[in-house]
């Protein structure tokens, strides 16, 4: 079969009837269906399917669910594992938005929240974003960057994503708009190949409020894929990028896999698959892993 539609929910609760239903659907299609195959019992499978469009078939099974907390992808199964990731790191790779955490040591939580929202949801330029938050940050000691990293969280699934992907022989990258005293030690933590990030000015042991330039925002994003993809042989086909904001949406929309991780509407729009249910291993289920391929933990 030269389609496949994948369904992902929470552990446990994807039910055969569901998925019986979904298949059901698709033959209605008129076209010829294999019976499902289990990547995680009770939480994801495959359906294979020869044609129609791959449209028809998202269509008929988004109809099919209604409102059920289920994870989907249509796709063709030719190149379907990817050689490359890219990934955010902020409420993407991690659960929080370290730089409105850092902000909170300084006093100015709240503003800096709201400006990084608006960044996020496309309403304001990113350059100009970072910069009036950095802005607020001067004079703030370095020692805060450890206190903010010790409530660093990963968000689910997102080391076995790595991890399994770095094991079946992909190359990670952390690409970020916040800064590299954070992305380092998530990327050591997650098991990404190298990171990319803004950096601080630093004076006397504290902030000066100032960026090194160049800033690196959604265009250098892109340009980061595009570097990666050349470097391998590789094509932007061969690539799964992963992002919650208006900053990624150039690399999603690039990436033979876009991928929306709880993603705010721009980025929703732009993405191939939207993780809205469930954890971050469903970009591997996506890609025909099976629970029993995820990489163990070191």
């Amino acid at each position: 079969m030269e389609n496949v539609l994948t369904l992902v929910a929470p552990q446990g609760a994807l039910e055969d009837g569901l998925v019986a239903s979904v298949t059901e659907a698709l033959k209605r299609l008129g076209v010829e269906v294999s019976p499902p195959d289990w990547l995680s019992e009770g939480e994801a499978c495959d359906i294979s399917f020869a044609g129609p469009d791959l449209q028809s078939a998202r269509e008929s099974a988004q109809a099919t669910m209604g409102g059920a907390a289920v994870d989907f992808f249509a796709q063709h199964t030719e190149n379907r594992r990817k050689k490359i990731l890219i990934a955010d790191m902020d409420s993407t790779i991690v659960t929080t938005e370290t730089l409105d955490e850092l902000a909170a040591h300084a006093g100015r939580g709240p503003e800096i929240a709201a400006i990084t929202k608006r960044s996020m949801l496309g309403e304001i330029d990113f350059t100009e974003a970072v910069y009036a938050r950095v802005a607020m940050l001067a004079g703030l000691e370095i020692s805060a960057f450890d206190e903010t990293l010790a409530g660093v969280r990963l968000s689910p699934g997102a080391e076995t994503l790595v991890r399994t992907m770095t094991a079946d022989g992909a190359y990670a990258a952390l690409v970020s708009g916040g800064f590299e005293n954070f992305t380092g030690p998530v990327a050591v933590l997650a098991g990404f190949n190298e990171h990319r990030a803004n950096r601080f000015e630093v004076e006397g042991g504290r902030l000066t409020g100032r960026v090194i330039k160049p800033v690196l925002g959604p265009g250098a994003k892109l340009d980061v894929l595009q570097e990666m993809v050349s470097k391998r042989g590789l094509a932007l086909s061969q690539a799964l990028a992963i992002g919650d904001g208006a900053n990624d949406v150039p690399m999603i929309r690039a990436a033979g896999l876009g991928i929306a991780y709880r993603g705010k509407p721009v980025a929703r729009a732009a993405a191939d698959v939207r993780i809205d249910h469930t954890e971050l291993t469903t970009a591997l289920f996506v890609q025909g892993y099976r629970r029993s391929d995820f990489a163990p933990k070191p």
